[in-house]
């Protein structure tokens, strides 16, 4: 080869690697820890964060706090942490292992594992923005006890939630509330159809719920079911664990937008380090990854998101590359495809956190954001966001509704909006603040994205909002 030609594969070969440097670093993520945990201000935050009307999140710690007893705080995009409410082990309840809901109202709506007037089984309780909390009910372990889900509210405005343990066989309980505080079992376990739920239910396109338990089934190692809003229940699936289809899921189901349900365990499968799969509504059940207890971790106990690029992402407990903080690696942040394309974008090093419980949430700034149970300074925990380069979205609450409906969109930057549509259809709306604006679902709506035209650009929701009735 002449010098010529080599000085032109090498100055190509330069260019490539300037090309392929640069792309990386234009598509790189960037995770940052907002805020780190010393007990006094709370410890071991387990849960997701949520997002509220006035654009910040909101979270609890399972312990710490002026009392040990776990807290409620707010954290700002920038990370300023704030503490709302520290539990007092009173009527009020303790360790709140369940994230918050925000609510229709505006309030955040959660439970207490244990604590509460009737024999310390657990509380369900509402607090405001501002830290003012009422509970709302005890368990009395007829009723369910140790709640560690958090609650949703379906497209009726009742909520709907799971218990651990209690009801009628002692194998936990599918339960829902009025807004006051009126709970009525609608199904208790008898290990059968199940044991132990430990996740949150999710609303389907349906209308109808869909979980899982913990343990129970035909195999004992857990099961995924559907329960209408009035109590039928249906048992849609058992786990057989290694080498198949999973062991365990701790975490509830996230339906995507292809229709498919989708879930995680926290062992089995083909290398028993936890599965991720794929359900129809009928409760076929696909494998779609196992985790090898190595580079991509291991332990999945909670449920996967579907951010606004298609993919969905999630966290595993522990394991992924071993750093000097953790002895089997930290655990990890992962996307995977619908189809299952596997991708590790993040390994915890104690340092910017350690085993995270949490599922993630996608901010309407477009940001994820989450939790680990441990690390920072204290190894009291963290709260930290990541930054994949994905654009602002709107996000619609409620999801779905009947025309004539008040929808509450969030945002950023909405001051100044000029224009709401429901799939095309103009919609009449207030500007309720630069996060929120109230909508009212127009007549001749159909199911498809809200659009909101803002000084600065129009934004999509994240879901397609389903127009009932």
């Amino acid at each position: 080869m002449s010098f010529h030609r080599q000085s032109i594969w090498k100055t190509t070969l330069f260019l490539i690697v300037i090309v392929a440097a640069s792309a990386t670093l234009a598509f790189a993520q960037t995770l940052t820890t907002l805020a780190t945990f010393d007990g006094t201000d709370g410890s071991e935050p387990y849960p997701a964060v949520v997002q509220g009307t006035d654009g910040n999140f909101y979270g609890t710690t399972v312990f710490g706090g002026s009392l040990g007893n776990g807290e409620v705080f707010k954290i700002t995009p920038a990370g300023k942490l704030v503490t709302l409410y520290s539990f007092t082990n009173g009527n009020d309840g303790r360790y709140p292992y369940a994230g918050l809901l925000l609510g229709l109202d505006g309030n955040f709506y959660g439970t207490t594992g244990y604590g509460g007037a009737n024999n310390f089984y657990g509380t369900v309780f509402k607090i405001t923005p501002k830290g003012v909390l009422t509970t709302l009910h005890a368990f009395d372990s007829t009723d369910g006890a140790t709640c560690v889900a958090a609650l949703i509210q379906a497209s009726n405005g009742i909520f709907y939630g799971t218990t651990e343990s209690g009801g009628a066989n002692g194998y936990g309980t599918v339960f829902k509330m009025t807004s006051n505080g009126t709970v009525t079992t609608l199904h208790s376990f008898d290990s059968s159809d199940g044991a132990y739920p430990m996740g949150s239910l999710y609303q389907g396109t349906d209308g109808n719920f869909y979980g899982t338990t913990y343990q129970g089934g035909a195999d004992r190692l857990g099961t995924v079911f559907k329960i209408t809003p009035t109590g039928t229940f249906t048992s849609l699936h058992s786990f057989s664990g290694y080498p198949s289809d999973g062991t365990e899921p701790y975490a509830g189901l996230v339906q995507a937008a292809n229709g498919s349900f989708y879930g995680t365990t926290w062992e089995g499968g083909t290398e028993d380090f936890g599965s991720i799969f794929k359900m129809t509504s009928t409760g076929t059940v696909t494998l779609l990854h196992s985790l090898n207890g190595g580079s991509d971790g291991g332990g999945l106990a909670d449920p996967l998101i579907q951010a606004t690029d298609g993919n969905l992402y999630g966290t595993a407990n522990s394991d992924g590359e071993v750093s000097s903080g953790c002895t089997e690696g930290c655990g990890t942040i992962f996307k995977i495809s619908t189809a299952g394309t596997f991708t590790v974008l993040e390994d915890f090093d104690q340092t910017n956190g350690a085993f995270p419980f949490a599922a993630l949430l996608q901010g309407t700034n477009g940001i994820l954001y989450g939790t680990t149970q441990q690390g920072g300074p204290s190894n009291e925990g963290t709260v930290y966001s990541l930054s994949l380069k994905l654009g602002p979205f709107v996000s619609p609450l409620p999801t779905s509704g009947k025309v004539g409906a008040k929808v509450v969109i969030l945002g950023n930057n909405l001051t100044g909006s000029t224009a709401v549509s429901f799939n095309g259809t103009a919609a009449t709306f207030t500007v309720v603040s630069n996060t929120e604006i109230t909508a009212t679902v127009p007549s001749g709506a159909t199911t498809g994205k809200i659009e909101v035209t803002t000084p600065h650009a129009t934004l999509k929701s994240n879901v397609s909002f389903r127009v009932t009735g």
